[in-house]
């Protein structure tokens, strides 16, 4: 909170005698700073704002990150009201639950990310997701006429990869470390370090297709991430990866200056 006195510094607010004219009385200006907004808050904007691409009658592809549970909340709320209806995408919170096999078409996927590119000519995403889902949540977002992603603004870097989050490659479980180590060497000049993903108790992570995930972390960005994304899908025993590129038809981005599209 900054002060502003408009009283000159030579003039006293108390008189020394008697017949001395009686002191000005100082105007003070506070400037009250702006509220410094949550990164909930900041998602919970992005996300109304991701909900307005909404209508009844839709077919939705939904997330399951935390950015993504502030739209179904909200999707939830407005089925509830009846403001909107016919919508089938998800289980919990009254939204229908069906699958691709069954709705090959979407009208509409929404998700969040890890990581965006801030450059404003790049709509390319990465993100790290739950076990299975990078599988899953490909087909989902191909099968839908429009994908649209939902983060806040600390989500901005300048190459994928430069956050220092994980970057999940999905690999069968036949001679995982072998890939483990061709991964990391793929991306020697990027200092990454590959992993191989463990649950709780230490042993590894199965996803939902009977899969490990090898998280690689990087100490610099990855320089061009459509060539990473076709060199890692082109090693034998790679399902996956966590790089999601050219599939995003609006990224909507909420900052502390408001909320923000970026469109394809």
């Amino acid at each position: 909170m900054a002060t502003l006195s408009l009283l000159p510094p030579s003039t006293s607010l108390r008189s020394s005698s008697s017949s001395a004219p009686p002191a000005r009385r100082s105007l003070v200006v506070r400037a009250q700073s702006a509220p410094v907004l949550t990164q909930d808050e900041l998602k919970k904007q992005a996300a109304s704002k991701a909900v307005e691409f909404v209508s009844s009658g839709m077919v939705l592809g939904l997330g399951t990150g935390s950015t993504a549970a502030f739209v179904v909340a909200e999707i939830g709320d407005l089925l509830a009201s009846g403001k909107l209806g016919d919508i089938v995408g998800a289980l919990s919170l009254g939204i229908p639950l069906s699958t691709l096999d069954d709705h090959p078409h979407i009208d509409l996927a929404i998700d969040g990310a890890d990581e965006v590119i801030s450059d404003p000519s790049s709509i390319d995403r990465s993100i790290c997701q739950a076990a299975g889902s990078a599988p899953a949540g490909k087909m989902v977002e191909a099968a839908s006429d429009k994908f649209v992603v939902v983060v806040d603004d600390t989500k901005l870097v300048d190459g994928l990869g430069g956050s220092g989050l994980a970057m999940p490659v999905e690999v069968v479980q036949f001679c995982w470390k072998y890939n483990l180590t061709r991964l990391q060497e793929l991306f020697k000049e990027e200092g990454c370090e590959a992993k191989l993903r463990l649950d709780p108790d230490g042993k590894p992570y199965v996803t939902d297709n009977s899969n490990f995930i090898v998280d690689l972390y990087f100490s610099t960005p990855i320089r061009d991430a459509s060539a990473a994304g076709r060199e890692i899908s082109a090693f034998e025993g790679v399902v996956e990866h966590g790089l999601f590129l050219d599939m995003a038809t609006e990224v909507i981005i909420a900052g502390s200056g408001g909320v923000s599209i970026k469109t394809k």
